[in-house]
């Protein structure tokens, strides 16, 4: 019965999934992410501007049915199609396997509910952004008012559930020890603490470079995430971030598809972070430690 329940989750997912491409696609910037004028409509083949039909539409499945080609005018289809909807779909189901990452809560249910639904709809904001970063270099203020939103959410949430205990509240379990500060024992100084170190360290490269390596979206993102993870989750995936970004820019340099003046999007390399430090925090800097004897 439990497997049904996530089988459920999961096309609920790919559902979602599904939604964001659309809102992703569609978007301009200067426009309302969601505006009803923007995503509303049946969809069509952006090749051809055929009708698609609902059979069309099936999440993941027409894709591969009809081999990533339209049935139209038989133009490939673009593969974020089907990984974002998979993306979503996991979302919704591995958030639950993995007990709300490495929260360590004697709570009722419900606010594991609650723990669950706030981080499944926070990390579907993350994706969306970074769909809408890789495509237009942007990051909607509305979406980064929505993660502040969740944010909030989950300092009452911590807050009611147990009171606040760094141990238990953070992904990083007992490491997060090592990296804290007494004075930031206070769920509230913590969280606030993380936004602005966060939003600060933005602001200097911002200024440094001119905002030749990132934008005023990545400063104010880096202020919602902070305020999302708290101290010191948030120093994790930060150094997550700019290792993958880092690795992936080397080896865009070295099969010569950008230069050292060209611009990747922070956006997806954040959301990364984000995610890894959510589901493998604790392994990650466990396995860290471990490599260096400590």
């Amino acid at each position: 019965m439990i497997w049904f329940f996530y089988a459920i989750l999961f096309l609920v997912g790919l559902g979602v999934g599904s939604f964001l491409n659309v809102v992703s696609l569609r978007f301009k910037p200067g426009n309302k992410v969601f505006d009803p004028k923007n995503i509303g409509g049946r969809s069509a083949c952006p090749h051809c501007h055929k009708t698609l039909h609902w059979y069309e539409l099936i999440p993941v499945v027409s894709f591969f049915v009809q081999a990533g080609k339209c049935r139209s005018c038989g133009h490939k289809i673009s593969w974020q199609y089907p990984i974002v909807e998979l993306l979503s779909g996991l979302l919704f189901t591995a958030l639950l396997f993995f007990s709300i990452g490495g929260y360590q809560l004697s709570a009722p249910d419900y606010y594991h509910i609650g723990f669950w639904a706030v981080w499944v709809l926070a990390l579907l904001a993350l994706l969306l952004i970074s769909l809408i970063d890789f495509r237009n270099f942007f990051i909607p203020d509305e979406l980064i008012l929505v993660l502040i939103v969740f944010g909030f959410a989950l300092i009452f949430l911590q807050s009611s559930a147990l009171g606040f205990r760094l141990v238990n509240n953070s992904f990083l379990a007992q490491y997060a020890l090592v990296f804290s500060f007494s004075w930031l024992g206070n769920i509230w100084i913590n969280h606030l603490f993380a936004a602005l170190a966060a939003s600060v360290f933005f602001g200097l490269l911002f200024y440094l470079w001119k905002g030749e390596i990132l934008g005023g979206g990545d400063v104010k993102l880096g202020f919602a995430l902070g305020l999302l993870l708290g101290w010191p989750d948030i120093l994790m995936a930060l150094i997550i971030a700019f290792i993958l970004g880092g690795i992936t820019g080397s080896i865009l340099m070295i099969a010569r598809k950008k230069t050292m003046k060209d611009f990747l999007p922070l956006a997806p390399f954040l959301a990364m972070g984000v995610a890894l430090t959510v589901f493998f925090g604790f392994q990650i800097i466990n396995g860290y430690f471990s490599l260096i004897g400590l």
